[in-house]
């Protein structure tokens, strides 16, 4: 279920995003992310033997750290299920502005922001055994990628030193580059904490969401290792794209030719949809939630369509900001909001994790302090590797939600609002 929420072609649409920010390099950063990551997924894991419901980042911090820092926690939540359409919406115009150039990228933006909304107002979503048919797909295209790419690289009798430029290149490195590059592959794992929802579900969830976590994280990483060492073999950083945003299927191209091209496009489209509507639907349920329990008015945000009890008041908001999104920002600086909320999250859970084992219950085991406090100090590193635009944006709204929440609860002296993505009726 793991590799199914993150999906086996992860690092193929950020790959763009990710060269360039790493001044290529993407082996090496989506290998120092994985490492963040595993860290990540090691405290979740403890987190949710703690407490076997399902829970989130929000709920662990809240529990033990304090309501106010689960609330700021929750808040950057809530930033990623806004953002995570909105880059989707950009990947999928851009995708298919590649195969249907003459229909201009403005219509396949307002296309894909329609085709989102008018999903999940429908209630129409992918079933698990959907979702498990599009993934063994996926595997099979991958492995004919790889096949290709290896086959092209071989093919142009490369040089022994060739093989070691996508881990370092020394006429492209540098630490900043190495640093942005590194915090923006993050967004190749996100998902793999959708695992410590399933706490309710699982046989024996003290043990196996621990594992299923962090070998999630494992399995993606060494895939998407594969998939981006080919991909720079056949492509050196040294030149350029002709669209960073779906670079990886024109690397694609050259090594297996239109019918590969065409074939990768339509499957991670496909995937990405249902990315896409799967975060809307989350997105749409936590306004709901929060408009039911009053933290937003509730006569709009708790509103539920009597028919298909879908709140489709909060799925137009959402469509509306894919909308809009998609002609504000760029694919990388919405790959690097989500990641601004995402590491915000991954802090909190390291920092429960040591206080509830190391602190609290006095389990001086060293592995309870030193993998929290390192995945801490790497994801912190990481977001403070995001670029000055992000961290800006993502500033702005971290200090809209505090006023609000302030205001909301006079000074945080009441009840705080909850981020927990209730159930479906």
């Amino acid at each position: 279920m793991g590799v199914i929420m993150v999906q086996p072609t992860a690092p193929m649409p950020p790959f763009g995003a990710i060269s360039e920010g790493a001044k290529g390099h993407v082996v090496t950063v989506v290998l120092m992310a994985m490492f963040a990551m595993m860290l990540t997924a090691i405290s979740y894991g403890r987190m949710a033997r703690a407490y076997p419901l399902a829970g989130s980042a929000y709920s662990y911090v809240a529990r033990e750290i304090h309501p106010a820092m689960g609330y700021i926690t929750g808040w950057s939540m809530l930033l990623d299920y806004v953002v995570n359409p909105i880059i989707c919406t950009i990947w999928c115009a851009k995708a298919l502005l590649n195969l249907f150039p003459q229909a201009g990228y403005a219509f396949w933006a307002v296309f894909f922001a329609l085709l989102f909304t008018a999903l999940n107002l429908r209630g129409i979503r992918a079933t698990a055994r959907t979702n498990e048919v599009l993934t063994a797909i996926m595997a099979v295209v991958v492995v004919w990628t790889i096949g290709a790419m290896v086959r092209f690289v071989f093919g142009q009798s490369p040089e022994p030193a060739d093989f070691t430029r996508p881990f370092y290149d020394p006429e492209l490195f540098s630490w900043r580059s190495i640093s942005n590059g590194a915090s923006i592959a993050v967004l190749t794992y996100i998902g793999f904490d959708g695992i410590s929802t399933l706490s309710e579900e699982v046989k024996n969830p003290r043990r196996n969401i621990l594992l299923g976590t962090v070998g999630t994280c494992l399995i993606i990483g060494i895939l998407s290792v594969i998939q981006v060492y080919w991909a720079q073999m056949v492509w050196p950083a040294s030149t350029a794209y002709p669209d960073v945003d779906t670079a990886y299927l024109h690397i694609a191209g050259r090594a297996g030719g239109d019918l590969l091209f065409q074939t990768l496009t339509w499957i991670l489209v496909l995937a990405t949809v249902g990315s896409a509507s799967g975060a809307m639907l989350a997105g749409a349920r936590l306004l709901y939630g929060m408009g039911r329990d009053g933290a937003l008015p509730k006569g709009f945000f708790g509103y539920v369509h009597p028919a298909r009890r879908i709140p489709s008041n909060n799925v137009l908001l959402i469509g509306c900001a894919c909308l809009i999104g998609a002609f504000l920002i760029s694919y990388q600086m919405g790959a690097e909001l989500l990641n601004f909320g995402a590491l915000i999250g991954f802090m909190g859970v390291n920092l429960s994790s040591l206080l509830h084992y190391y602190v609290r219950k006095r389990d001086r085991h060293w592995s309870h302090l030193v993998f929290p406090a390192v995945g801490f100090l790497v994801c912190f590193y990481l977001w403070l590797s995001l670029s000055w635009p992000a961290k800006i944006v993502g500033a702005s709204w971290m200090s809209f939600g505090l006023i609000y929440g302030a205001w909301k609860t006079h000074g945080f002296k009441k009840d705080l609002i909850q981020f927990d993505v209730p159930s479906e009726d």
